[in-house]
């Protein structure tokens, strides 16, 4: 894949120039015995240091995966029935309510759920659980009764009434951060311990933590706004909270785009890592297939609240699904991502593929917000089209 650098880097620079420019990207791609390209351009925070490939991200949903497969683990040891009551493991879970709207003096009506959440409800995002920047409910619940953001890092945030009854339909929210604790609950530790130890060691990925070192915080890139014109604001006061009251697993991480490189290659190596296994080849094989049912469908994620997400969809019109616990795309994409291949995202428009057919997989990490970003998304795009153009060139050679 010769042609592969100047491709991307050309890619990297039109995102990072001009009147519509994102501050900075980090971007990557590997196959499974290592990274292919890494880049970087922009800077950190408008006007100020360089982009480098050591930066610091707040790496948001693109946790997900990781405090997965801390629960699969859980599975592949038996001490994890996913198809047992949540509360269970984690039983603050089991005091929680399905809301079914508002009476007429604004207060939420709650009735008690028909069925137990289980663990495979949350991987799977069909719950019951939601976010407020997607869920008119949620929104309402933050600004008529204080619901926090999850961004606070807090309980609260996560200790909030269910959209509907688990399992009625698929909705992506706070499931992950509860699928942590249930991770908690059997490991007795706090999440950040358990993937120390039972993900990031046997990867190799040191610089990735929900609590960032001194070092890391001076690498960390500052998370920018659009202003109304499109222009770049920098959010000098908006981070991720250093020692949060709780481990998100749906969001909380800190790291940089070369070490979640070592966790796309464990997927792309059957679960083995370079200082150990992380997963069964046989536990990977499954978790990245489809978990939905028929009537659980992935759609387009509705922005509520305009700061913070636009309307967003990977492929309008692809047929998508969701596994333990990524984004499948059933279809082939127009990126030229084979079906079944399997990724996702982070709200500060941060975005990675695996493709396991392929043996390739990639990273695009920038700090925007509103989610789904006008320059930063279709970046992105153009970022794994020029990837899989370089490899089918690279193949017909």
């Amino acid at each position: 894949m010769s042609n592969l650098k100047p491709k991307l880097d050309a890619v990297l620079s039109s995102v990072t120039t001009g009147a519509a420019r994102v501050p900075g990207v980090v971007a990557m791609v590997t196959d499974r015995d290592g990274d292919l390209y890494a880049g970087a351009a922009g800077e950190r925070r408008l006007g100020g240091t360089a982009m480098s490939l050591d930066t610091v991200f707040a790496i948001f949903s693109t946790t997900k995966a990781i405090a997965g497969t801390a629960a699969l683990q859980c599975v592949e040891e038996g001490l994890l029935d996913l198809d047992a009551p949540a509360k269970t493991y984690a039983p603050a879970i089991g005091r929680l309510q399905v809301i079914e709207g508002f009476d007429a003096d604004g207060q939420p009506r709650l009735r008690a759920p028909k069925s137990d959440v289980t663990t495979r409800q949350l991987l799977l995002h069909v719950g019951g659980f939601g976010y407020d920047f997607f869920s008119e409910t949620y929104k309402r619940l933050a600004e008529e009764h204080g619901q926090p953001s999850v961004v606070s890092g807090s309980r609260a945030a996560i200790e909030t009434p269910l959209l509907f009854d688990p399992g009625e339909r698929w909705e992506y929210g706070t499931n992950i951060d509860w699928v942590g604790q249930v991770v908690e609950g059997i490991r007795g530790q706090r999440l950040g311990a358990v993937l120390r130890e039972r993900v990031f060691d046997p990867l190799a990925m040191d610089e990735i933590a929900f609590t960032r070192t001194p070092a890391m915080k001076t690498r960390t890139a500052t998370i920018h706004a659009r202003d109304g014109g499109g222009g770049l604001v920098p959010m000098d006061d908006f981070a991720l909270p250093d020692n949060p009251e709780v481990d998100m697993g749906g969001h909380g991480l800190y790291g940089t785009v070369p070490e979640y490189m070592k966790f796309i290659r464990m997927w792309l190596n059957d679960g083995a890592g370079p200082r150990g296994r992380v997963l069964k080849p046989e536990t990977v094989a499954w978790a990245v297939k489809s978990g939905l049912q028929a009537h659980q469908k992935v759609g387009m994620l509705p922005g509520v609240i305009p700061s913070l997400s636009n309307d967003a969809e990977f492929f309008p019109g692809v047929r998508k699904s969701w596994s333990y616990t990524f984004m499948v795309n059933d279809e082939p994409a127009p990126t030229g991502r084979p079906a079944g291949a399997i990724g996702w995202a982070g709200l500060a428009n941060s975005y990675y593929w695996i493709d396991r057919r392929n043996g390739i997989g990639g990273y695009w990490a920038t700090q925007i917000l509103p989610f789904g970003d006008g320059v930063s998304f279709p970046g992105y795009m153009a970022f794994e089209t020029a990837a899989y153009q370089a490899l089918v060139a690279a193949k017909a050679a």
